[in-house]
């Protein structure tokens, strides 16, 4: 039983690192699930770009502050000064922050081709909901947008 518990953690903090992408605007999202058998050394990868050394910073930045308020450090960071490709290592998953110069250089959707691609969705199994009076909100399911296109929450 303790394996199916950590792997609904490791998914939950999944999506809480797609919420912090989502939130300061990475790009092209992807989420690999890595087979231990062909060689995973973790359980997912979350892949994203930005588009500006600021911008990359950024997302790393706000991906790390989440988890640390839920105590979950970074067990390593690499690239953050040259923020071309940040990597964020928290051992069950880990966090690439691109340019999208170095995505399309290093590829990693190809290199691990034999990993499954999730979509966000697919995270959905383990939600978390927090309520509000007449108010909840999904851990993983992206805010709704209006007409005018200002982002709303999901009743």
């Amino acid at each position: 039983m303790a394996p199916r518990v950590k792997k609904s953690a490791t998914k939950q903090q999944v999506g809480d690192v797609i919420h912090a992408c989502l939130s300061k605007k990475a790009e092209r999202i992807s989420i690999l699930e890595l087979d231990k058998e062909h060689g995973g050394f973790t359980d997912y990868f979350v892949i994203c770009s930005g588009s500006n050394p600021r911008q990359i910073q950024a997302i790393s930045d706000e991906v790390e502050q989440r988890l640390s308020r839920t105590g979950l450090p970074p067990a390593h960071i690499e690239g953050y000064k040259q923020a071309e490709w940040i990597l964020l290592d928290y051992v069950d998953f880990v966090v690439h922050v691109f340019s999208e110069k170095a995505r399309e250089f290093y590829d990693l959707e190809r290199l691990w081709k034999s990993a499954k691609h999730l979509e966000p969705s697919d995270l959905k199994a383990v939600r978390r909901k927090r309520t509000t009076p007449g108010l909840t909100v999904s851990a993983v399911s992206p805010p709704a947008r209006t007409r005018r296109g200002r982002k709303t929450l999901n009743p």
